[in-house]
């Protein structure tokens, strides 16, 4: 495993590269085909090398853990408001998560629905190309347009693009009150109604969720509003009386986020609820194309889960062994049943996504089906063709994590 000490020590490292490199952050996002090649982690370049709480920004190398920026933005009652999703729970790894790994893979958590993803939040990066030279972009304060945007390309290129060493963040203060509406028992479409309501509201809500099984198992629907107190209190009001065609609506209010409130959405932001299931993909879809995707199609023919994130927008769809063994459409047993049972719910997915513009990723899965199908959407041609001219000019060698993303 290579492990550069600095940003020159990564730089050399690519420069002198002839075979593929599969580069990792933490290890704990185990996302895109397996790549053959010799493992490279930035986990040693680490530490925040700039923080300016008046400013709202912070400057951390791409090694830092993620824990580490949050405690000290926790110091100054601040955080990273797109709420990174951590990985480990679903996808069952060791490891740290860095800020490096979320800006290269943009992930974000429930409150993008109101706040944006993590690209909308990137100032500035550094990074290594492929070829070993250092490329900087973007800067250290919010007003910054100097060149083009490659901080925003390097935002969910995985490690395709370069290898990030430095990344530059607009951070917020944090809300001094949560409150959570809590709608039990709706069916997939009243739930994306009832979230399209509250969302299109003027409450500003920054969480709208619907998990299939509850505290008292049944489906329940989750929308969260943060702010000052006095606020959250008649707004939570207000959307509760919005709602009441939904049935009726408890709500949970929370002061200086307490433990029972944040955890609740890390569940959902981590989706540790299919902590258990075989294979995952993340779909983004409309969340208007949902209940068509769910009731009327996939779940006519194949078995499997789902959780509603981003309004709908997002939605997980997740298949344990057994329903897996039921998706296989023949007679027998073992993992090539299981297997072919996944390949099915894939190729769905996929049609699903051809049909209404979306796009599903498998997110977790077996090496076997992360080998043989697409885990990414497979791209229009033209936007194949845009893809594969960037990544021969910032990685003219093809070493840069080589069919990752299917490319």
């Amino acid at each position: 495993m290579f492990s550069p000490r600095d940003e020159k020590d990564l730089s050399d490292l690519v420069a002198g590269a002839t075979d593929a490199l599969a580069v990792i952050g933490g290890g704990t996002r185990t996302v895109g085909a397996p790549v053959q090649g010799g493992v490279l982690t930035t986990s040693g370049l680490s530490g925040i090398t700039l923080y300016d709480p008046g400013a709202l920004t912070l400057v951390a190398q791409a090694g830092t853990p993620v824990s580490e920026i949050e405690a000290a933005l926790d110091a100054e009652n601040q955080m990273l408001a797109f709420e990174p999703m951590d990985h480990r729970t679903l996808l069952d790894t060791e490891g740290v998560p860095t800020i490096g790994g979320v800006v290269g893979a943009n992930v974000s958590g429930p409150r993008r629905v109101q706040a944006g993803a993590c690209r909308d939040f990137l100032l500035g990066v550094r990074c290594v190309d492929g070829s070993g030279t250092i490329v900087k972009n973007g800067g250290r304060v919010m007003k910054n347009v100097t060149g083009y945007d490659l901080a925003r390309l390097m935002c969910g290129s995985r490690g395709t693009l370069g290898i990030l060493s430095e990344v530059g963040f607009k951070v917020l203060p944090k809300p001094e009150a949560t409150a959570v509406l809590l709608l039990t028992g709706l069916t997939i479409g009243e739930a994306v109604k009832a979230m399209a309501s509250a969302l299109t509201s003027p409450f500003e809500v920054t969480g709208a969720a619907h998990v299939p099984v509850g505290l008292d198992s049944a489906p329940v629907t989750m929308l969260r509003l943060e702010g000052f107190e006095d606020s959250v209190a008649y707004r939570a009001n207000q959307l509760k009386a919005r709602l009441a065609a939904f049935g009726p609506a408890d709500i949970e209010r929370r002061v200086e986020g307490p433990e029972n409130t944040k955890a609740g959405w890390a569940w959902v932001r981590d989706v540790a609820a299919f902590a258990e299931k075989t294979a995952v993909w993340r779909v983004s879809v409309k969340a208007s194309e949902v209940e068509a995707m769910l009731e009327s199609g996939i779940w006519q023919t194949l078995a499997c889960d789902a959780i509603l994130d981003l309004g709908g927008g997002l939605v997980w769809i997740g298949a344990d062994d057994a329903q897996l063994s039921d998706n296989a459409n023949w007679d027998g047993s073992g993992s090539s049943d299981r297997l072919h049972g996944a390949e099915n719910l894939h190729a769905t997915l996929q049609e699903c996504m051809r049909l209404t513009g979306g796009h599903a990723t498998l997110v977790k899965g077996p090496e076997a089906l992360r080998s043989k199908v697409p885990v990414f959407q497979p791209e229009p041609a033209p936007l194949a063709t845009l893809a594969q001219g960037l990544r021969r000019q910032f990685d003219p060698k093809g070493i840069l994590n080589p069919g990752l993303m299917g490319q």
